[in-house]
């Protein structure tokens, strides 16, 4: 009779957390005092984030737009520009597992002697890929499906609520298409947005007790509007429905093209 004995030994598991302020400059930061600690976190939390039971080391990440700068300027010896604007699409996202995902995919860019952005094998690399198609379509969408309303002072004020933080990723298509014209283009999900002055594009915010408390609604309100809005938005709620044609309607298509969630702030949908 043969009797076994198995031996179990403490295995020791090591938690490190990074906190930094959750931007980009912030996670660039954080590589830097990583690789200078020698010392990689397990999860990347922001300040005032509850804290996992059990960890073993808390290390707070000070931005520092020299320490960024440098690991920018390495990533770009070792990954293709395109891969760069991959990086920066996805942080703008805002998906909650974004942060360590791009750490990740850094670390791996760094220390690799050839380039990963190809290598879809790589869990990290595939992901980062999918992400930023997700919000490569939220920017086209946003083409798309922005529309303007005309101001009372010329200005042309437009309202969206993207899933992701595709507005500053718009903002060259909207000044070279329209750039004899004033145009302000709100996010309303994240409040804020950006207006062009026919000379230079600015970032602009309003709170509630602002003059322009207004345009956090979304929709301009009739005294604002240019004198003839009104008849030209009717003008296209009359061209849109004229040319629809009934027999070939397919709502669940039409669904598809043109989300639900973009309904509140389109033209051709207010009744």
């Amino acid at each position: 009779m043969k009797i076994s004995c198995r031996l179990f030994f403490p295995i020791e598991i090591v938690m490190t957390l990074f906190i930094y302020d959750k931007t980009l400059d912030g996670l660039l930061t954080a590589v830097f005092d990583a690789y200078y600690r020698k010392t990689f976190p397990d999860v990347l939390l922001t300040d005032g984030e509850a804290l996992p039971l059990f960890y073993d080391e808390v290390f707070t990440v000070i931005t520092d737009d020299e320490k960024a700068g440098r690991v920018w300027r390495g990533l770009q010896k070792k990954v293709s520009a395109s891969a760069l604007s991959a990086i920066t699409w996805c942080w703008l996202s805002e998906l909650p597992e974004v942060g360590l995902l791009l750490f990740r995919y850094i670390r791996k860019a760094i220390d690799s002697p050839i380039s990963i952005e190809t290598n879809f094998g790589d869990p990290d690399v595939l992901a980062l890929s999918r992400i930023w198609k997700r919000v490569d379509w939220e920017r086209l969408r946003m083409l798309q499906f922005v529309r303007f309303q005309k101001a009372a002072d010329g200005t042309f004020f437009a309202a969206f609520e993207p899933q992701h933080n595709a507005l500053p990723l718009t903002v060259a298509h909207f000044k070279d298409r329209f750039a004899d014209q004033r145009w302000l283009i709100y996010d309303m999900k994240r409040r804020y947005g950006f207006y062009y002055d026919l000379h230079t594009v600015e970032e602009v915010t309003f709170d509630q007790d602002t003059p322009a408390a207004h345009l956090v609604t979304g929709m301009l309100d009739e005294s604002l509007m240019d004198k003839d809005e009104k008849l030209f938005q009717q003008l296209w709620k009359t061209y849109f429905k004229s040319i629809t044609i009934r027999e070939r309607l397919n709502p669940r298509k039409h669904k598809q093209d043109m989300p639900v969630r973009y309904w509140k702030y389109i033209t051709e949908k207010q009744k």
